[in-house]
């Protein structure tokens, strides 16, 4: 049995149900749902419907082997979607899929690929490690066709299925912020000495209260390899769960920052990353600790490598290698 269609006259509606959401564009100020697949037509909406080209309804009766478009985006999205994903509702065939918080994006791209290779369905996704507001769309899934195959959106649920029985969890979610106290060190002697203003602190206070972390502590260096390994060892020293270090960290022979880090008994995962602007900054680890020496772009640019692996840490995870080496693509960012 295949879905059948029985094409019926508006006036000749009254009393039947809508097989699917009718949408009204109103160009320059609307386009919305009408009417809800299932809505019961009145007399009363017949003046709508002719008002958006509808002189006829459809009223479908499904093959057990087919899904409406509404059932079939739902159920992909609960298939593909953490449990503490927001859901909307079906509409026009489409589930938005929404984050409840301010966190990291985590989509699983080969799954992406896999549920759009199936063909009449569709799976559209932010990239993966975006950060996320509350409220905002972080996927949503559509069925192309107003009837969907049972089978192929059953194929959607196994390749979710498959994914998290292999890494424990789903392939579209939502990583949480930790809350972390950064004790800051800026270097150089224009500042230390009261020559210029300091600007770094600022800017860094700002990007880490923007992800509901703080500058607990900020202290200022000279110049003085020495003096800036001692101020590293002090902010250890407090606890605090990252250690930013701003200036110095240009070739010139005055700036002693990368050296001073690495004496203090850092493990450098690297000094440089493929990203401009952002190129000059330091990563590495003193035991499991994070620190970072920040070039002078962060002060100024919007958007620098500082901007694309904080966001990682404070979402758990360690830097390595390999994650600098894929900032290149897509890291032109300056003009």
């Amino acid at each position: 049995m295949k879905t059948k269609l029985k094409e019926v006259r508006v006036q000749d509606a009254i009393g039947l149900r809508l097989a699917h959401d009718l949408t009204q564009i109103i160009p320059g100020s609307f386009k919305g749902r009408l009417f809800k697949r299932g809505h019961a037509i009145t007399e009363a909406d017949i003046p709508s419907l002719l008002d958006i080209g509808k002189e006829h309804i459809y009223i479908m009766e499904l093959d057990e082997a087919e899904l409406h478009e509404d059932d079939a985006a739902i159920r992909m999205a609960k298939a593909l979607a953490d449990p503490s994903l927001l859901l909307t509702e079906p509409h026009e065939g489409k589930v938005s899929i929404k984050s409840p918080i301010v966190g990291l994006a985590h989509i699983a791209e080969e799954v992406v690929e896999a549920v759009n290779r199936l063909g009449e369905i569709a799976l559209a996704t932010v990239k993966t490690d975006a950060v996320v507001k509350e409220g905002s769309p972080l996927a949503a899934t559509r069925a192309i066709p107003l009837v969907v195959s049972k089978e192929k959106v059953e194929q959607v649920e196994r390749i979710a299925a498959a994914y998290r029985e292999q890494h424990g969890k789903a392939p579209l979610q939502v990583r949480p912020f930790r809350k972390a106290r950064a004790g800051l060190l800026t270097t150089g002697g224009e500042v230390y000495y009261g020559r210029i203003q300091d600007k770094f602190g600022p800017a860094v206070e700002e990007k880490l209260r923007s992800f509901g972390s703080e500058v607990a502590e900020q202290r200022f260096a000279p110049d003085d390899r020495q003096i800036i390994v001692k101020e590293i060892h002090y902010l250890m020293s407090q606890g605090y769960d990252m250690i930013l270090v701003t200036g110095g960290m240009s070739v010139d022979p005055d700036d002693r920052t990368p050296g001073a880090i690495g004496a203090a008994g850092a493990d450098i995962v690297s000094y440089g990353t493929p990203m401009l602007p952002g190129s000059m900054l330091l990563i590495g680890y003193i035991g499991e600790v994070p620190i970072m020496g920040l070039p002078g772009c962060v002060m100024h640019d919007p958007y620098t490598s500082f901007d694309v692996l904080l966001p990682k840490i404070l979402a758990g995870d360690r830097i390595v290698r390999e994650d600098i080496v894929g900032m290149g693509y897509g890291g032109l960012l300056g003009r």
